[in-house]
């Protein structure tokens, strides 16, 4: 119960922070977005550059507090407001005429004060006294100071009843404002000796964290710390909630003047029908908030804040419902509010005029809407490669995930469809068919991988092609996105030079040039090298078949599998699938089991020994030749118990010795999955070489 409890006040104390912290980003976007009127002079221009600098940086400096710091600037704040009310009350109630006889209306039409003297006298008198008794619990005065600032703030309501002359109440409550002043400015200025120290340690912790953490982690943790998007969510929010509703008001008030037949009418379905919105008024309301919720930087950075909200819980509610547990995928909330941003800023949304605005948003939505489902594919194919080469046989945990790949191709086809029926051909339109194109392709992939590897498993005999078929696909689908990647560089080129070049433009030009262009080509060339040197390993091994098999009474110490068709004999005389070891030399020139070079040239083999595993020296022989050791053998002839690896350990480094690989590996290595913990230490625990990893040739030594 006291946990809960404890839970709630935090969560009441975080609520309030973000709460306290809105009104700053307010002021400095209403700053930002003010008039400027250059034509009043220098001193005047001087004066009011000085006020908006000053306004920033007041602001930015209590946006930036501490929650302790905020909360006692808040505490002085709102008793100098309290103060400033209660004196504009006693000013205005002593300098009115007629006192006894007054009442205004109010925007909705009821009476704001009621016309009998004593009770507005009553009613005058107690909100003077809560504000008195705010403003003293506030800045937490003496109880005979409190009492006398009580007594000041009531002393012109007295003159008031007491009926003196209206210019002697008027000095009354003049001096009394004075004296509530004075004793206001005295109260800060006893704690300006608070503020210094706060401003210095503020100074010092964040000179502190700058020389020993750096500029990036200062940055990070003071976003977190101001809970900064929470802070732009609520900005919006507050802000397009605020002129929504101002915007309704003005419309029915409007529709009231005009008298017409929807709001006009005097009976009581007329007047229900009033409060309702016609569908071109609901639009038109829509398309003006929706253009003044990104008219500014910060609007901007408001709308990325919902937008990171929306998909965070929308790649939540994917991952559980496709059954995902990874970590890595749980990051759409930060890459979809990013890469909004970063269209705004490369198209210069905020600087546009309303319509073009409009049209430019919804653009960059539907580029956005893209790159999303692109994220998606990309955490659901793993799943579906995972459920297919585990050999998962339960249709509930495979509907899902293909559901959802059905859904990314549908998607695509059907978005590409509604844009080129109502748009002409443009580059935005060329780019968002590429896109989409794109996606369709690789959800066709995954399905034909995933249709492969199904297929092995409901297979009895193992398939030793199943690996070329998976390269095959993925490579072909790798060089079409490659080939979309240097078009998509050439329309964003076009774009750049004829439509609307800026800097930012260009950047990111050059961040798809290296990364969707330059990478990808390293990688799928890498990835080219690798399998080749690794067939060419595997192809100058000796071959076992037939009758040969029969002899070896072992299974493949990497996929636990019986040799069926054939096996490729090591130099040291181990004996392994051929597919298995092409997987295996992907990542080391090393054999499994004892860690001697695999592949040797044939001027070594003549000219050089070979050590084993034992630490002796063998003369070089041909494998094939000496055909295999007798059963329970190994190729010194000892008993294989006494081999330094034990069989079932190294068949169980091999099998998931592997560490995760990049993904220019993953692509032609999905039908073996690998333990990166269990692949850092071999062979009594000792570290692997750092050499041997993704080791491309033929030259790596022990």
């Amino acid at each position: 119960m006291a946990s809960t409890q404890a839970r709630i006040g935090q969560q009441a104390l975080a609520v309030l922070d973000v709460a306290l912290r809105v009104p700053c980003i307010f002021i400095i976007d209403a700053i930002f977005n003010s008039y400027y009127d250059p034509g009043s002079g220098w001193a005047g221009a001087m004066a009011k550059v000085l006020v908006r600098v000053m306004g920033v940086l007041i602001s930015s400096v209590v946006l930036l507090l501490s929650q302790k710091a905020l909360f006692k600037f808040y505490t002085l704040f709102f008793a100098v407001l309290l103060g400033m009310a209660a004196v504009l009350i006693n000013y205005y109630a002593t300098s009115h005429i007629d006192f006894y006889s007054a009442y205004y209306k109010a925007a909705l039409g009821f009476r704001l004060l009621p016309r009998n003297g004593p009770t507005l006298w009553l009613g005058m008198a107690a909100v003077q006294l809560v504000f008195g008794i705010g403003y003293v619990f506030l800045l937490n005065l003496q109880s005979v100071f409190a009492a006398l600032v009580v007594l000041d703030i009531m002393i012109p309501l007295w003159g008031l009843m007491i009926e003196l002359p209206a210019d002697v109440r008027q000095l009354v409550a003049v001096f009394s404002g004075l004296a509530l002043a004075l004793n206001t400015a005295v109260c800060l200025a006893m704690r300006l000796k608070w503020f210094y120290y706060s401003c210095r340690y503020v100074y010092l912790l964040v000179r502190h964290m700058y020389r020993i953490y750096g500029l990036q982690l200062l940055l990070e943790d003071t976003w977190k710390r101001i809970r900064f998007p929470d802070v732009l969510r609520v900005f919006w929010l507050t802000r397009v909630t605020a002129q929504a509703l101002i915007l309704v008001y003005v419309v029915r008030a409007v529709r009231r003047e005009s008298g017409d037949a929807t709001g006009g009418a005097t009976d009581g379905s007329s007047d229900a029908q009033g409060y309702l919105l016609s569908w071109d008024v609901f639009w038109d309301l829509t398309s003006n908030l929706i253009i003044s919720g990104c008219d500014s930087t910060l609007t901007v950075l408001g709308m990325s804040a919902v937008i990171s909200s929306v998909a965070h819980y929308l790649g939540l509610s994917i991952l559980a419902f496709i059954g995902s547990t990874e970590e890595e995928d749980k990051r759409l909330g930060f890459v979809a509010p990013v890469l909004f941003f970063i269209l705004a800023l490369q198209t210069g949304l905020s600087s546009l005029n309303p319509e073009e605005r409009l049209v430019r948003l919804s653009r960059n939505m539907c580029l956005l809407l893209t790159a999303i489902l692109h994220f998606i594919h990309g955490m659901t194919d793993p799943v579906l490669m995972s459920l297919s080469a585990s050999h998962v046989s339960s249709f509930r945990r495979h509907f899902p995930v293909l559901l959802v790949s059905l859904a990314l191709f549908v998607l695509p086809v059907a978005l590409s469809y509604a844009l080129w029926h109502h748009y002409a051909l443009n580059t935005w339109l060329f780019a968002v068919t590429a896109f989409c194109v794109e996606l369709c392709l690789k959800v066709v992939v995954s399905l034909t991988v995933y249709g492969l590897f199904m297929a092995d498993g409901f297979s009895n005999v193992l398939w030793e092609k199943l690996d070329d078929y998976v390269y095959y696909v993925r490579s072909t689908g790798n060089i079409i996105e490659f080939l979309f990647g240097v078009i998509m560089f050439g329309n964003g080129a076009y774009t750049m030079m004829f439509e609307s070049g800026s800097k930012i433009r260009a950047c990111m030009m050059c961040l798809h040039a290296y990364f969707n262009i330059y990478l990808q080509a390293k990688n799928g060339w890498k990835t080219f090298i690798n399998r080749r040197t690794a067939v060419k390993k595997i192809n100058s091994l000796p071959e076992m078949r037939g009758d040969q098999l029969s002899d070896i009474e072992d299974v493949c110490a990497i996929c636990y599998q019986e040799f069926a068709t054939s096996a490729r004999i090591t130099p040291c005389h181990h004996y392994f699938h051929a597919l298995c070891l092409r997987k295996w030399l992907y990542i080391q020139d090393t054999c499994p089991m004892c860690h001697q070079r695999v592949y040797v040239e044939e001027e070594s083999r003549d000219r050089a020994a070979f050590s084993n595993n034992n630490g002796g020296y063998a003369a070089p022989q041909d494998a094939a030749a000496a055909g295999p050791p007798a059963p329970g053998e190994n190729q010194d002839g000892q008993p294989a118990a006494e081999l330094p690896v034990d069989g079932a350990a190294a068949g169980a480094q091999a099998a998931g010795g592997v560490a995760e690989l990049d993904n220019d590996l993953l692509e032609d290595n999905d039908s073996i999955e690998y333990d990166e913990d269990e692949w850092g230490t071999q062979n009594g625990n000792t570290p692997i070489e750092e050499d041997y990893i993704n080791d491309d040739t033929d030259s790596t030594e022990d």
